[in-house]
């Protein structure tokens, strides 16, 4: 099996209809509507996969996957790192054979998530408890800066971190304790891109 690199960068964004508008007048085609998506992180005992910078997701919206991302490409400009993922059928089985396995349930976190193509990059419009987001991924840095800039991004403010990383920022930043990224957990709060250590891109 061909190892896959997934290639992309996060913007965090203040008016995420604004972009929506522009991917649609640059010719972008809608290929996911806006959904729920709920995920599911897990984890030895011990930590070890995220000490190493691994990843082990189930994630479900209009369908259910497993997901294993290995680290990120230190020296690229933009978030590189394999992954290998797979359609199953029930979430609720797949959790018991990971957790027979000796794997545990470590953090749940939720977004809303729009998706369209644009030549050879898919636009994300991601609505997480914490704020909005736009995720470019694409073949390459080149088609995904180019898309940036179709689209008005500051390309400078762009982040390679994931939703987890930056969730950790925020717990920091604002000492919480809790241990999911939920609409209800957050239902209350407000952000400020110092509190998430980034600054809007658009």
């Amino acid at each position: 099996m061909a190892q896959i690199v997934e290639k992309e960068a996060k913007f965090y964004i203040r008016n995420l209809e604004e972009i929506e508008n522009r991917i649609i007048d640059q010719g972008g085609k809608m290929v996911q509507p806006r959904t729920f998506e709920t995920n599911l992180r897990f984890d030895t005992h011990d930590g070890a996969l995220s000490a190493s910078f691994q990843v082990l997701r189930l994630r479900e919206d209009t369908r259910t996957r497993l997901t294993y991302k290995g680290p990120a490409d230190p020296s690229s400009t933009v978030s590189a790192r394999p992954e290998f993922e797979v359609e199953i059928s029930d979430l609720d089985t797949a959790r018991a054979i990971l957790e027979a396995l000796g794997y545990q349930v470590v953090t749940i976190y939720e977004k809303y998530r729009a998706a369209y193509d644009l030549d050879k990059v898919e636009i994300s419009l991601d609505e997480m408890p914490f704020g909005t987001f736009i995720e470019i991924e694409g073949p390459d840095e080149e088609h995904i800066k180019a898309a940036a800039k179709r689209l008005n991004l500051k390309w400078e403010n762009r982040s390679a971190l994931s939703y987890m990383r930056l969730f950790t920022h925020v717990k920091k930043n604002l000492n919480l304790s809790m241990r999911d990224l939920t609409f209800e957990n957050f239902s209350d709060m407000e952000f400020e891109p110092r509190h998430l250590q980034l600054t809007f891109a658009d």
